[in-house]
Order: structure tokens, then sequence, then C-alpha cells
């Protein structure tokens, strides 16, 4: 909070309240304005609005409260998040839909650093500032299993495991057809689409983008996939089974079937990180962890199975 008490020189008297603050504190005409709408700023000691004038001598009092930082990690507990395995070195959590990893620009819910710094789980400070200790991320859309390095050493050999992509990372997803065939390797490579800013697609010039899939089951309007990635492309999996016309069930932002999304109530793509190995940073043992489906994908799988 700053507390800012001035004299109006001469030069502005008669000028708008909000355009006096801006010249003044060299704040722009809309926070200036924002301030004075939210009562924090007083003329000679009585509330004033923005387009009230100000006069020679006059004492002009502003608050200027600390603006929150977008990108700072508030600890805060959401029900939804399990620790499925907690060490000096790591810990994994099982991600439900709805959070995202870490704090982003314009985000304002659930965030898994917020609930581990709430749960009292220090994790490593290596990483920007919002992504301490963040190795791996999960799209907000998408749920599953993902590990966080508690320890500096731990960040330093797992990130670059994931560099190296010696991770095994299966997912599991539910997309709308048959792909044909049933087991084989999309190599496409990915970028930023060209029209929306927050899509991507296969590009020719994009960064190669390399995913694994075979067909655990083959239902009337959908099939259950099996896949491994080996890289790790923002949306890989939904860019690439939409690129073969196989797009994930309920997935809206790359064109699944609507109808067929209302039909098992599901508002989000079905897609789970249900299995993720990795050699343990400090014991060099090769170790595993297990997500079940949640409730809204395993209710939308059930509803695929009784069509048939």
């Amino acid at each position: 909070m700053d507390q800012r008490t001035v004299l109006i020189p001469e030069g502005l008297a008669g000028e708008r309240v909000d355009a006096a603050i801006a010249r003044m504190f060299g704040l722009s005409r809309t926070r200036a304005a924002e301030l004075a709408a939210g009562g924090h700023v007083q003329l000679d000691g009585r509330d004033v609005g923005k387009s009230d004038r100000v006069h020679e001598g006059g004492m002009l009092d502003v608050t200027i409260p600390r603006m929150a930082d977008p990108l700072e990690v508030k600890p805060e507990l959401h029900d939804g998040i399990r620790i499925l395995h907690e060490d000096d070195a790591i810990v994994v959590v099982d991600k439900p839909v709805g959070v995202v990893v870490h704090p982003t620009v314009g985000w304002t819910g659930p965030t898994i650093v917020g609930h581990l710094a709430a749960a009292g789980v220090r994790i490593s400070t290596s990483g920007a500032k919002e992504r301490e200790g963040i190795v791996q991320r999960l799209d907000v859309g998408t749920s599953g299993v993902m590990v966080i390095a508690k320890s500096e050493h731990a960040y330093s050999v797992l990130k670059q495991a994931f560099r190296d992509r010696t991770p095994e990372k299966t997912y599991h997803a539910l997309v709308q057809g048959h792909p044909d065939p049933s087991e084989g390797t999309i190599d496409a490579p990915i970028g930023r689409h060209p029209k929306h800013d927050w899509k991507f697609a296969v590009m020719n010039d994009g960064r190669p983008s390399v995913t694994h899939y075979s067909t655990l089951e083959a239902h009337r309007f959908a099939s259950l996939l099996e896949i491994h990635l080996e890289t790790g492309r923002t949306h890989q999996i939904r860019v690439h089974m939409s690129a073969t016309k196989h797009p994930c069930v309920g997935d809206p932002l790359y064109g699944c079937d609507p109808i067929l999304a209302r039909r098992v109530k599901l508002d989000r793509q079905w897609l789970h990180a249900v299995k993720l190995g990795i050699t343990h940073p400090d014991s060099g043992e090769w170790v595993e962890f297990e997500s079940p489906y949640p409730a809204d994908l395993a209710h939308a799988l059930d509803v695929i199975r009784d069509t048939d």
C-alpha cells in the first residue's frame, strides 16, 4: 500500500482528478480513474471521483494499493488433488481436471504448486519463480499423474531426464471412430495455429512431434487408445488425433462431435495420464506411479461401452 499526499500546483488547476493523478504520479489515466472509482482518492479530506476538478493549493491524498502479481503462488488447498507419493526428492500428484500446474497470466483458479504450498510440501526453488520445481506439465483439461521436484538435485536430474525423453509417460485417450491402422505412430510437426493463438496445429514449419498409439478397445462410436509420447509438445495428443480425424471425445477445441460429448456428459477432452515411470533422482531405481480414471471419464467410457 502506497500513501501519497501532494499539493495541487497552479499548472494543474481545473484539471480532472484522473488527469492530475496521472501527470503527478506517472500512472496511466485508466489506473488513476480506477483509484478514484475505488475510493482511494481524497481532495481536501473528502472523497472525489475521477471527473471532479482539482484546484490550486488543494491537498490531494492518493492511496495506491499493491497490485496483485498474477504469477504469485497462492497457498490454497484443493480437495481434488491427491498426493500419490512423497519422499525427500520428489512428490507425485494425481492432478484433477480444472487445475493448472503453476500460476499463469489470466488464471485465477487452483494450482498444483498452490495446493502443495498450503499442504506444507516444500518443493525445489530451481526454475522461474512461478514454475519452481516443475519438470513436467499437464493441460488444465487433462487429468492424471505427474511428478514435481522437491530437492534442487532432483530438479536438475529430472529436468535433464525429460529433455532426454527417458521418463515413460502413458496416456489413455478415448477418440472418435477407429484409427486405421489400429496401432501406429504419428510423426507430424506441431506449431502454433496461424489464426488462433490459443490453438496448435500440424504445421510444416512446426517442431518435431511423435506420438505412438495402440487400440485397447474398439466400440461403435469411439476407441480407447494407449498413447506414449516420444516428444512433449503442448496439446500434442489432441492435435495429432484431430489431424487424423479422430479427435478426443469431448474436445471442442480440436473438433469433437458435440452431440457425442453431450451423450456421454463430458465437457472436457477424454484424456488421462494413467502412468508415469522415471528413474528416481536419488536412488537411481526405476519407479512407476499410476492414476485411475476420474469419475467423469469412467462414466463416459461406460456409456460408450454400453452402446455396442
